[in-house]
């Protein structure tokens, strides 16, 4: 255990956006990002940094994606530029499987194995003894081998699931990449009832999400509703054995849900991606000088009063829903034809052929406009629509429903998972709402909470303006990376049933809620 007064706090993560740079040398040039968690991980480290809590973190070392080309740097320098202090906060886990990679994560199932379990040797070997944490914060499969040694050793951890996906693995493949898996192996998930240790060796193999959620101390998904579904019995692509140990936890006061929050860099005043910067103040003219500028990089009709309808999300049909666009695309165009309603399909996925057919079929260039997923043009996306479409099947969080409304875009969701917890039904008289919410998951929701959209777009501009600048404002305040840091910290203080820091406004006046039961 730490040493010092304040309890120690290890983030694993196996990616990040970026780090405080008071934590290290060259901090901020460590940014290794495939989705959501890198920015949770950063801003969670970052907060907890500058709240003075004694956070560290452990990652991969990622030398090519750190710095660029490693080819350009000598031995020396090298060596100075990864330098370990007594007092370091980062802890970089060693081996030439990272160094050279140009991305997180492998596309080749073998391959993605063999980085997870060497960045868990590295950290159940040499980074933990060497950070001494109170209390263990892991993420997803990657990391799933983790809370069983912390239980194991008699460390806290918090094991947090972004995604349902799982990875299997035996025994003898774990401790031959240098992992004594003998030492915890009764605190891991097994496919089958292991009879000792020789029969978990050699007859079932290990489950790694669901080892995760079984020996962590305490788990969170990343929305409310999400987990609520999977103990409710929602979701079969839910694997059993994830959904039995998330009801066990559940059930036991050990789990709930924490929203994740858009990057930082998503915001309309300082976008670098958008022509027309704007703040909420003046959300009319920002939207329509960015829908302009939209609609000609698209080659969409050039018109500012056409409503514009914005498909962020890759087109996975699995879970995204486009196919419910699709059935219904021909006809909301013609149906408002008259009113120029358009639609921007920026995203890649194997629906998009679908997409280009109807356009093609229908003679629809000029309304409907589909194309490759770019930054710069979904960025644009969110600034110059009116409107935008996530009808998920499911949705462990989601990110494009909270980005849109801070540019002014109000979401049409099907109310599932993640869209559920944060895009409730617009409500012009009550002055309430913040999108278009619908409850069944077929095609004709989706053009029932479509029609609804356009009767709010044919309001006065006066009261479309009015909402527009109230859910920008409120939108601004609730998605964001501080409210997701308070509660984690939260949940930290009371798994540890001590603070982290010494009180103070930012985490609110005497927090005196009592420790969860800890499984």
């Amino acid at each position: 255990m730490s040493s010092t007064s304040r309890p120690r706090i290890l983030i694993v993560t196996p990616e990040i956006t970026y780090l405080p740079s008071g934590m290290g040398n060259y901090a901020q040039r460590m940014s290794a990002k495939a989705g959501g968690l890198a920015d949770v991980s950063a801003s969670l480290v970052s907060a907890l940094f500058e709240l003075g809590a004694d956070v560290h973190v452990a990652l991969p070392n990622y030398r090519r994606m750190f710095q660029g080309d490693v080819f350009n740097f000598h031995e020396k320098q090298l060596r100075m530029y990864y330098e370990v202090l007594p007092d370091a906060h980062i802890h970089l886990a060693e081996d030439r499987i990272f160094y050279y990679r140009e991305q997180v994560y492998s596309g080749y199932q073998d391959e993605s194995m063999k980085i997870a379990m060497v960045f868990q040797r590295e950290v159940i070997n040499h980074i933990i003894p060497n950070a001494r944490p109170d209390l263990i914060h892991c993420n997803d499969w990657m990391t799933g081998l983790i809370p069983g040694m912390a239980r194991r050793r008699g460390i806290k951890s918090l094991f947090t699931v972004h995604n349902i996906h799982t990875q299997r693995v035996w025994l003898p493949q774990i401790e031959d990449n240098g992992i004594d898996a003998a030492e915890f192996w009764a605190n891991l998930y097994y496919d089958g009832m292991p009879y000792n240790y020789e029969h978990a060796r050699n007859a079932t193999p290990v489950d790694l999400l669901t080892s995760g959620i079984f020996a962590a101390h305490f788990i969170n998904t990343v929305s409310p509703r999400f987990l609520w579904e999977i103990v409710e019995g929602w979701h079969p692509m839910v694997p059993e054995s994830v959904r039995q140990e998330l009801r066990q936890k559940y059930w036991a006061g050990c789990a709930k849900g924490i929203l994740n929050a858009p990057d930082v860099s998503y915001d309309p005043e300082t976008d670098p991606f958008i022509p027309h910067p704007f703040h909420f103040i003046h959300v009319t003219e920002g939207k329509r000088q960015n829908k302009l500028a939209l609609q000609r990089e698209l080659q969409l009709e050039e018109n500012p009063n056409a409503p514009l309808f914005f498909w962020p999300s890759r087109l996975d049909p699995v879970q995204k829903g486009p196919q419910l666009l699709s059935d219904i695309l021909h006809k909301l165009v013609s149906d408002y034809w008259h009113e120029d309603l358009q639609v921007a399909i920026i995203a890649n996925g194997p629906h998009q052929k679908y997409f280009h057919q109807i356009v093609s079929a229908f003679g629809l260039h000029g309304r409907v406009a589909v194309v490759d997923f770019d930054e710069r043009l979904s960025r644009m996306g969110y600034a110059g629509s009116d409107f935008m479409f996530m009808p998920s099947l499911f949705e462990p969080c989601g990110l494009p429903q909270m980005t849109a409304p801070i540019y002014g875009s109000l979401p049409i969701v099907h109310a599932t998972g993640g869209l559920y917890d944060t895009i409730t039904h617009l409500d012009i008289h009550a002055g309430t709402g913040n999108g278009f919410r619908f409850d069944n998951y077929d095609p004709a929701a989706l053009r029932w909470a479509t029609d609804q959209a356009m009767e709010f777009y044919r309001q006065p501009q006066e009261v479309k303006e009015a909402h527009l600048r109230r859910i920008m404002r409120e939108s601004q305040l609730r998605f964001n990376h501080e409210e997701v840091a308070e509660q984690y910290i939260a949940m930290y203080e009371e798994m540890l049933a001590r603070p982290l820091v010494e009180r103070d406004v930012s985490l609110g006046e005497g927090n005196t809620a009592a420790p969860p039961a800890v499984s």
